[in-house]
C-alpha cells in the first residue's frame, strides 16, 4: 500500500508507555497505518521485542527509546530523539501510567499520591509542553489516555481517579490554550487539537496482574467483563483504532473525551454490598 492510501502514512507519532497493554495496541495500529512511531517504556526487553516485530511487519516503522516518563530529562530526550531522527512530530499520545493496587484513602500516604501524580499526570503535561512547538509546525494532535473512572469514580482508588479526572480537565484546557495561542498565525481548523480517551475495562497485562491479586482471579475477570453493556472487555487493538480516529479523522474535534467503554457508564449497577 502506498503512503497515500494509508490512514496515517508517513506521519510521526510518539507513544509513551508503548511496549504493552493499551500503548502496545496504539503503536501497532499506527504502524499498520503507515506511521513512523517512536515509543518509550522502562522495560527494555519488551520494547526491543515489539520494535523488531513491528518493523518486520510494516508497512510503517517504529523506534523504541528506553525512558522513565516520570523524569523530566527523559521526556526531553524522547522528544529530541524523535525530532533528530524524523524531523517532525505529528501526534503525541500520552499513555504511560499505572493503576496501583486498590487501597482506602486513609491507608494511602501523601508520598504515594505525589508519586502517582508525577507519573500519571505531570508526565503528560511535560511531554505536551516539549512536543507542542513541533506539533504546531504540523498542525498536529495531542491524545491523552485517561480512564472512565476519571468521570464515574472507583472504589479504593482516590489518587488514581484524581489523576485521570485531571487528565480530562487538562486536555480541555490545552485545547483552549492552543486555539488562542495560535489565533493570529493559523485558522482554527489548523491548530493543534487536544483530545482524551477514557477506556473502561480493557484486557491488558496490568488488568490481569491486578485481577491476580484478588481472592478469585477468574471471578474478578468475569465481573470486569460484566461491567460493560456489551458484556466483554475492550481490546488493545480497539484502543489503537480509537487513537487513530482522533489523529487521522476527527478534524472537527478538540477538547473532547472519547469514551471507549463498551457502555459501562450506562444503565444502573449495584452500588452497595449484596448479601
Amino acid at each position: 500500500m502506498s503512503g497515500s492510501t494509508l490512514r496515517y502514512g508517513d506521519k510521526v507519532v510518539i507513544v509513551t508507555g508503548g511496549s504493552k497493554g493499551i500503548g502496545r495496541g496504539i503503536v501497532k495500529v499506527f504502524v499498520e497505518n503507515g506511521a513512523k512511531v517512536v515509543f518509550c517504556a522502562r522495560g527494555v526487553a519488551a520494547g526491543q521485542a515489539l520494535e523488531a516485530e513491528l518493523n518486520r511487519a510494516g508497512p510503517g516503522s517504529c523506534k523504541f527509546v528506553p525512558c522513565d516518563i516520570s523524569k523530566e530529562e527523559d521526556i526531553k530526550r524522547l522528544i529530541s530523539v524523535t525530532v533528530e531522527h524524523y524531523g517532525q512530530i505529528d501526534c503525541l499520545v500520552n499513555n504511560a501510567g499505572w493503576h496501583p493496587p486498590h487501597k482506602p484513602t486513609d491507608e494511602t500516604t501523601a508520598d504515594e499520591f505525589r508519586d502517582l501524580l508525577n507519573l500519571n499526570l505531570i508526565s503528560y503535561f511535560l511531554a505536551s509542553k516539549y512536543a507542542l512547538p513541533h506539533l504546531r509546525q504540523r498542525q498536529g494532535n495531542i491524545i491523552n489516555l485517561s480512564s472512565l473512572v476519571g468521570s464515574i469514580g472507583q472504589k479504593n482508588a482516590a489518587p488514581y481517579v484524581a489523576t485521570k479526572g485531571a487528565i480530562i480537565a487538562m486536555t480541555k484546557a490545552m485545547a483552549v490554550d492552543e486555539r488562542f495561542s495560535t489565533f493570529f498565525s493559523c485558522p482554527f481548523s489548523k491548530c493543534v487539537l487536544s483530545c482524551s480517551i477514557s477506556p473502561g475495562n480493557v484486557m491488558t497485562p496490568l488488568w490481569e496482574e491486578l485481577a491476580g491479586q484478588t481472592a478469585d482471579t477468574l471471578a474478578t475477570i468475569k465481573e470486569g467483563e460484566n461491567a460493560q453493556l456489551l458484556g466483554r472487555m475492550g481490546t488493545e487493538a480497539e484502543s489503537g483504532l480509537a487513537a487513530l480516529y482522533l489523529a487521522a479523522d476527527a478534524t472537527f474535534c478538540t477538547g473532547i473525551d472519547l469514551l471507549l467503554s463498551g457502555g459501562a457508564e450506562l444503565n444502573y449497577g449495584y452500588k452497595s454490598q449484596v448479601p
